[in-house]
């Protein structure tokens, strides 16, 4: 019997253990993509240059936010991808940070 999300038997696939029978393959935080203009910051919806991950997912933040929070994270975050640098290099040495 399937899920109503499953697709039926497919060719190849054991009808046991349903579509979903391979093993998962996650990125671990320091193999996560960089981030891009796409990525939003949490708290003001700016672009994201710092990815905090913690136990339960992750957040997103500006430099500006991130500064403003980023004691609270010493201690809970597994990992934080920071590309700030990104900041002088796409918007020149005088940007404020």
């Amino acid at each position: 019997m399937y899920a109503m999300s499953e697709p039926g038997h497919l060719e190849g696939m054991d009808p046991a253990t349903g579509w979903f029978d391979d093993d998962v393959m996650t990125m671990t935080p320091e193999q996560k993509a960089p981030l891009s203009a796409a990525d939003r910051c949490d708290r003001c919806g700016a672009q994201a240059y710092v990815r905090v991950s913690l136990a339960g997912g992750e957040l997103l933040f500006c430099a500006h936010h991130y500064r403003e929070h980023a004691p609270k994270f010493a201690d809970v975050a597994t990992h934080i991808q920071d590309e700030t640098d990104r900041l002088l290099a796409e918007h020149g040495a005088g940007a404020a940070l």
